[in-house]
């Protein structure tokens, strides 16, 4: 195994690569790679403890050797426990780093809609740039100038500076009955395809959604809405509305 060596207090101490890996300050700054991969993780173990490095491989459409790679240095800076034969979990540090990263691109998807007038369904790309920068002080003033809003364009909690996620217990569509009436409350598909395709329903959130009719052939919904919309929904969009 590889030795490194460096001063502290005057004196010239031996360490190992993975104990050289947590003392150094500067291997311990996060990428914005690194940042992606722990995001994503978040992201995927949401309701569990772990995530499988198959599905991460999937999601991130990388291959597994590099996924695999990248999981060892991110265990060596002591920001998830990972064993190849096994989920991966973050750490406490690593689900903090997580948790301010997706803050940083929810309060600036927040910001470039509601202050910039972008629509819900072009604010994710600039976003994915935006989020990277390493500027506590420019969040924060955004956060003040949005007043400190706890939800996103597109119905996702924003998390607070300390990394707490408050969740809300959403439902789709697609699970409830003829006559109910719900609030649109979340897109459970953030991609620009689905988010224009909710434009030209003009079905906004907040907005209330009643069940006409389900189709039992297909199981699509008939829904009424705003003044005098009424649409047809497949089962595939009525499972990417989320209602409370």
């Amino acid at each position: 195994m590889a030795f490194f060596s460096f001063i502290e207090n005057g004196q010239v101490n031996s360490l190992d690569s993975t104990a050289f890996l947590k003392n150094c300050y500067l291997c311990r700054m996060i990428t914005y790679t690194e940042e992606n991969y722990l995001k994503s993780i978040l992201m995927l173990s949401e309701g569990k403890d772990s995530v499988g490095v198959n599905l991460l491989s999937r999601e991130l459409n990388i291959k597994m050797p590099t996924v695999t790679s990248m999981m060892k240095r991110l265990s060596e800076k002591g920001l998830v426990v990972f064993d190849p034969y096994k989920p991966i979990r973050l750490t406490e540090e690593g689900r903090l780093q997580a948790s301010l990263v997706i803050r940083k691109h929810r309060l600036t998807e927040t910001f470039l809609f509601e202050k910039m007038g972008l629509g819900w369904e072009q604010i994710h790309t600039i976003a994915e740039q935006i989020e990277h920068i390493q500027s506590p002080v420019f969040f924060d003033k955004m956060d003040e100038l949005l007043n400190y809003p706890s939800i996103d364009p597109h119905g996702e909690p924003i998390p607070t500076k300390e990394g707490k996620i408050i969740t809300h217990p959403y439902t789709k569509l697609s699970e409830h009955k003829v006559g109910e009436t719900v609030l649109f409350s979340k897109v459970g598909d953030p991609s620009e395809k689905f988010l224009i395709l909710l434009n030209q329903k003009e079905l906004k959130l907040g907005e209330k959604i009643r069940i006409e009719a389900v189709e039992s052939y297909d199981n699509s919904f008939t829904v009424s809405y705003g003044a005098n919309k009424k649409e047809v929904f497949s089962k595939i969009i009525a499972d990417k509305i989320w209602v409370e």
